[in-house]
């Protein structure tokens, strides 16, 4: 695994877990020789995390939309910083650049882009791994959700076994390194 992209929020949140998890997360990355991609913002968990990676001496790839480039504060000391027209492109080249994908706590953008990459998992669109870093028990609520939804008909158990949970970053990371995809068929 070469690239992990990270989906995380542009805020720091409330608990100062959120912020110490993200630079946790960068410095794992860079153990295991793993280059960052993400949004190329400077704020909140997203900066964070690139921090982290930079400090370390890894390899930080931000890819922002013009429009957002000074609400989300552009990281301009990143490796590369690609500055695109839209956000269908920007999460286009994230998911061109990632070997694998985790969604750290953040809002509705970073579930957009979340699930996403984890729809084109189960369509077939690709094999990479699709993880939650599950800092706080964040993303619990939305494991409920899945069960709710295989209950209800509309997704395949089967499916919530793709996505990959952890709550401490090295062992996420560990996880997805020895992640093997297991493609199933919808229909």
């Amino acid at each position: 695994m070469k690239t992990i992209a990270v989906f995380c929020g542009s805020s720091p949140g409330n608990d100062p877990v959120y912020m110490e998890q993200a630079r946790k997360l960068g410095e794992v990355l860079v153990e295991n020789n793993i280059n960052l991609v993400y949004g190329g913002a400077t704020v909140g968990c997203m900066g964070a995390v690139a921090d982290a990676v930079m400090a370390k001496g890894g390899k930080v790839i931000g890819v922002i939309p013009e429009k957002l480039r000074n609400v989300e504060i552009a990281h301009e000391q990143l490796t590369e910083l690609h500055v695109v027209k839209t956000m269908h492109e920007r999460k286009a080249l994230i998911a061109d650049y990632a070997d694998g994908f985790i969604a750290m706590p953040g809002g509705t953008g970073t579930l957009e882009e979340w699930f996403e990459v984890f729809t084109w998992a189960q369509l077939g669109y690709h094999e990479k791994p699709c993880a939650f870093l599950n800092v706080n028990e964040y993303y619990s609520p939305i494991l409920s959700l899945f069960d709710h939804m295989i209950e209800q008909g509309f997704v395949k158990a089967d499916y919530k076994k793709l996505i990959v949970i952890d709550k401490e970053p090295s062992q996420l990371v560990s996880k997805l390194q020895h992640y093997q995809s297991a493609y199933i068929h919808k229909w």
